[in-house]
């Protein structure tokens, strides 16, 4: 099922679901968001989108989602994300896969989590592929406790470590960051091959960079993409864009650079990237110590700019069937994307 009318019917549901509001004043009130300009508008709406039931019980019926969700992601199985992995590899790109679920409530479910990401491991490194992984810890079962996620966590960094490869904490939505922090604290005491992702649309994240750079390690800067109220995120984009790159400049910092940060920069933004570019320069960094990280099928013409500019580059390589959150937060980090939709609602 795919025509036009199938089509409308999800556009209209996403429209009185998602974007329900209030005028008041010229703006639009969506959830806890005020939104003033069209692309916020989209931005919120996508993001209550990722929450709804309904819309995800009906979008992933129809092939003109798969087809524009393919975008983003090569497949729903491994197979698709090393193939994709192999590829990225000749070009001289590395890769970072994570395997698409959040918020498991079945501790059997979260430790067959464990076992697959065991699997990519060893299936990885069998092909001497350049690959880490990322996971959510809401994957691993922290819903259901904090003891049985950490052990889950230090078993893949124990394999980890044995490929001489790392692992990603992703953050999730602001519930989340003072025990995804916690348990990453703790993983670095025991293991250098941690990273943990932070946020810049969060006012907390300066802060909180305070603790995490004297503790080296790995840390991966994106924009962030869940639905928070705007006295823990900023709501609008410039505020977003200023704060990353204060937040840059800081993980491009001396204490960060002696503390052994790893740090990466996890954006499609072009300004930004120039930006930080230059300010690599200007701290007399080599290219080389610049690293960037990117979505599968995301602007190629810039991994490759970067690649060829002597940077390091890794594109984030998702895979699974429970894409439709994680598809819809990625609209609602570029909204710009939706025209690729659009371009696929009319297509057969």
């Amino acid at each position: 099922m795919s025509g036009p009318g199938e089509a409308r019917e999800i556009a209209d549901g996403f429209l009185t679901r998602a974007a329900r509001g209030r005028a008041a004043g010229g703006q639009r009130r969506i959830g806890l968001l005020i939104i003033a300009s069209p692309m916020g508008l989209m931005r919120s709406a996508f993001l209550a989108g990722s929450q709804s039931r309904w819309l995800r019980e009906r979008a992933v019926r129809y092939r003109f989602v798969h087809r524009a969700v393919s975008r983003f992601m090569p497949g729903e199985d491994l197979d698709g994300a090393l193939v994709a992995a192999k590829g990225l590899k000749a070009k001289g790109i590395g890769s970072v896969l994570t395997y698409l679920g959040e918020n498991l409530k079945d501790l059997r479910e979260a430790e067959q989590v464990t076992r697959h990401y065991l699997d990519v491991l060893k299936r990885a490194g069998d092909a001497a592929l350049d690959a880490e992984i990322s996971v959510k810890l809401t994957q691993l079962g922290l819903d259901l406790g904090p003891a049985a996620c950490e052990t889950a966590l230090l078993t893949l960094l124990e394999s980890a470590a044995a490929s001489r490869t790392w692992v990603w904490v992703d953050m999730e939505s602001s519930a989340y960051t003072d025990a995804t922090l916690d348990i990453y604290r703790r993983a670095r005491a025991r293991f250098a091959n941690v990273g943990v992702c932070v946020q810049a649309y969060l006012r907390r994240t300066e802060q909180d960079l305070k603790t995490l750079i004297p503790l080296g390690g790995g840390l991966r800067l994106v924009k962030g993409a869940y639905r928070e109220p705007p006295e823990k995120a900023y709501p609008s984009k410039r505020d977003v864009d200023a704060n990353y790159f204060s937040l840059a400049t800081r993980l491009l910092g001396r204490d960060a650079r002696q503390a052994g940060v790893r740090a990466i920069f996890g954006t499609h933004d072009p300004v930004l990237i120039g930006r930080i570019e230059r300010a690599g320069q200007e701290a007399n960094l080599r290219p080389q110590d610049l690293e960037f990280q990117m979505l599968y099928g995301i602007r190629r013409d810039e991994q490759a700019r970067l690649t060829a500019a002597g940077h390091r580059i890794r594109v984030l390589i998702s895979y699974g069937d429970a894409w439709f959150p994680w598809y819809m937060r990625r609209l609602a980090e570029r909204p710009a994307n939706v025209l690729f939709v659009v371009r696929n609602l009319f297509a057969d």
